[in-house]
């Protein structure tokens, strides 16, 4: 295989590679849907229930049930208070779908009773709460006598500001290009490749912009803070990880870089700055985030 072949399979490697790192993160993240199935009157229902929301408007909790025979409620309260258990019936609208059928127009033309069918999905509107504000909440389906839960555990949903696209979108793609780029050096680094610098200092240019600059834009966005972590609340303060894995792995690239710079020879440096990055994307996102603790307030 020629360098510009080999070039090409690591550039689809790391790629590759950077995409299901992303995937992992984002589907291991505590906001990432809970999926799930139960069975009630003999047939299988799936559904995926919420983890955040946007703090602007109440929350849609919706679970697609077909059969209109079954109904839904809901249980619920504050994270971390003292609050009693909220409960409420879970609602159906009219499938407006429907009602804008053929049929119903005509007979609406002609002066018939329109028909009307429920639409397949249970909701209800989770108040919005201030940001960073937690809910925790557990749904029942119910058909005649029988009743099954669809989570053991209580779901813990976090609310967030709205984050205009102009920075979340910069700030995914710049953290996207700096864990590919760090990948490639990694490879680079260790095939003893002559690009191995040049990959170190992309990692680098698209790293602090994306993690340094506008990582804390979108935080302030959400919960109304820049920076919640090391070094202004010690590396071991767990308020947001976020914050921590950011600043170790610019710490680890910036190191990497100048001492490549130095020595081109000293690629073990931007092998372990890729192996940080790694760690650091394996860890979920927003583990250990931003979040109100009612039981402390007056």
């Amino acid at each position: 295989m020629n360098s510009s072949l080999k070039s090409t399979f690591w550039w689809l490697f790391a790629i590759v590679f950077t995409v299901v790192i992303a995937s992992y993160q984002r589907k291991t993240g505590p906001t990432y849907p809970v999926p799930g199935k139960v069975s009630l009157n003999n047939k299988d229902i799936s559904y995926k229930l919420i983890r955040t929301a946007e703090n602007d408007k109440d929350a849609p909790i919706i679970v697609t049930v077909p059969d209109t025979s079954v109904s839904g409620s809901i249980a619920y309260k504050r994270y971390k208070s003292f609050d009693t258990l909220s409960s409420a019936e879970m609602f159906r609208s009219i499938d407006t779908a429907y009602d804008m059928s053929f049929s119903n127009i005509w007979n609406s033309i002609s002066g018939k009773p329109k028909t009307y069918k429920l639409d397949p999905n249970l909701k209800f509107m989770m108040p919005k709460q201030p940001a960073a504000g937690k809910i925790e909440y557990t749904i029942s389906l119910s058909h005649e006598n029988e009743t099954v839960k669809l989570s053991e555990k209580p779901i813990v949903m976090r609310f967030k500001g709205p984050v205009p696209m102009i920075i979340l979108l910069p700030h995914i793609l710049l953290m996207f290009l700096a864990m590919l780029f760090s990948t490639r050096a990694g490879i680079e680094a260790l095939r003893n490749g002559n690009k191995t610098y040049l990959y170190a200092l992309l990692t680098l240019i698209f790293f602090i912009p994306g993690g340094l600059i506008l990582g804390p834009m979108v935080q302030n966005f959400a919960f109304g803070a820049y920076w919640t972590g090391w070094p202004f609340k010690g590396f071991f303060h767990f308020g947001d990880m976020t914050d921590n894995k950011t600043a170790l792995a610019v710490l680890g690239w910036a190191v990497a870089v100048i001492k490549l710079r130095k020595n081109p020879k000293a690629k073990a440096w931007a092998i372990a700055a890729a192996l940080i990055l790694l760690a650091v994307y394996l860890i979920p996102h927003s583990m250990f985030g931003s979040e109100i603790d009612y039981t402390q307030q007056k």
